[in-house]
Order: structure tokens, then C-alpha cells, then sequence
């Protein structure tokens, strides 16, 4: 038997004893549907305008009622693809673990989401790219995958031009009291995550 001072021993990879520990809460697929969309669009909302200026074009040369009901239905589509996109996370095996109902333990090294005592995901900080403070929650956004992960060439380029947010909603009514809520906010703040 090893003692735990001696090498190779490896110390379990739960929380620590001053970790934050909320209630279990299933994020909804609806609610970060909504959330997803609103951000997409505030940000990419001229994209809608390219396909529609296109198509438009034409028009300036030789007006046709034919061109203006093309180019709308285009930009309709476009619209739609792109909102069906955001849709898809809430379908794709990857991103199952953010729909389920879950309780985290967040301390200085990891959050870790799990469904019971035995099973569970660890996410460590870097991986971890800005939180945000909302009127009810925390919200934690994952990092965008590196350059080496992407597929390279037209691919490439459009996978990291629609690229989908993934993020977690912490709400605070999850977490146990007050003073757990100040601790994450410091906590936040002290690995430069929270938006001053």
C-alpha cells in the first residue's frame, strides 16, 4: 500500500473543501435557443444584408419585380439556415451535457458539472474563455476550438465565420446562499474572466 506522501500517488480530482456547490438545475434548450439567437443576430445581423444587396444588384441595370422577390427569399433562407445552425447545438451529442440536469462544484482549479456523485465532466478555467454578469446569472462562455482543430481552406473560413456561442447560464437562485454568489464573483474576477 502506498503511502500518500510517497511518489506516484495521485490524489483524487474532486472539489476542494471550499468549492462552491449549487443546486441541481437543467438549462433549458428554449431559453439558450433564445439567448443564442439574440447574440448571433446582434452581432452578424449584415450578413443578412449580403445576400440581399446581391441579388438586388441586378435591379440597378434592369428593374424586375423578379430580382427584389429573389433577393427577399434568398435573405430568408440565409436567415433561417443560420438560425437552424444555432438550433442544431441543442441536437448534437457534443454539446447533450449542457441540456442536462446538473449541479456544479466550481473552486480555484475547475468547475465540474456532475449528474451524480460518480459521474461528472471537469472543465478547467483556461478553457473558460469570458464570463458576463447578468440582472439573474453568470454566464460562462467556452473557448472557440484553436486554429489546429478547425478544417482547413472554404471550410475553415466558414466554421470559424458562423461559429455558434456555447455558453453556460448559472442563474443565482442555484446557488445556496449570498456569500456563494460573492465568492464566484471574486472568484471570476481573479482569473481576469469577468468583464470589468
Amino acid at each position: 500500500m502506498q503511502q500518500p506522501n510517497q511518489r506516484g500517488f495521485r490524489a483524487p480530482q474532486g472539489a476542494s473543501p471550499l468549492a462552491i456547490r449549487t443546486k441541481k438545475y437543467q438549462f433549458d434548450k428554449n431559453t439558450y435557443t433564445t439567448m443564442a439567437l439574440k447574440m448571433i443576430w446582434r452581432k452578424d445581423w449584415w450578413y443578412a444584408l449580403i445576400p440581399l444587396v446581391l441579388f438586388l444588384l441586378p435591379t440597378l441595370y434592369s428593374f424586375s419585380w423578379w430580382w427584389v422577390a429573389g433577393a427577399i427569399i434568398i435573405t430568408i433562407l440565409f436567415v433561417l439556415l443560420r438560425s437552424a445552425q444555432v438550433m442544431g447545438v441543442t441536437q448534437m451529442e457534443q454539446s447533450k451535457v449542457l441540456f442536462e440536469k446538473l449541479y456544479y462544484e466550481i473552486d480555484q482549479r475547475q468547475v465540474l458539472m456532475k449528474r451524480n456523485d460518480r459521474e461528472g465532466m471537469a472543465l478547467t478555467w483556461d478553457m473558460i474563455d469570458r464570463a458576463s454578469l447578468q440582472d439573474d446569472a453568470y454566464m460562462l462562455w467556452l473557448k472557440e476550438p484553436g486554429a489546429e482543430l478547425m478544417p482547413k481552406g472554404f471550410r475553415g473560413w466558414l466554421a470559424r465565420t458562423f461559429q455558434v456561442p456555447v455558453f453556460f447560464h448559472l442563474p443565482f437562485r442555484i446557488f445556496n446562499s449570498q456569500n456563494d454568489i460573492k465568492l464566484m464573483e471574486s472568484m471570476l474576477r481573479r482569473k481576469n474572466l469577468l468583464n470589468q
